[in-house]
């Protein structure tokens, strides 16, 4: 289980800037396949995501045969 308050989602890269990963642990979203369930566009809704993390998990998810659930 991912601890918000540690500000850090384990599965995802260490580019993605601290609030961004915060967002996504307080979000629940700890691993690719969660995300994957979600839109990009949901995603951006969530303070401390942005375009720049979009883009790192995007490519991680088509690394992973995955991508954002789309709208």
């Amino acid at each position: 289980m991912t601890n918000p308050s540690s500000g850090t989602a384990p599965e995802f890269p260490s580019t993605i800037s601290k609030p961004a990963a915060r967002a996504l642990a307080i979000a629940g979203i700890s691993n690719f396949e969660q995300l994957s369930t979600h839109s990009a566009k949901e995603l951006l809704a969530l303070h401390g995501v942005g375009s720049n993390t979009i883009r790192i998990l995007g490519e991680e998810l088509a690394v992973r045969g995955l991508a954002f659930r789309i709208d």
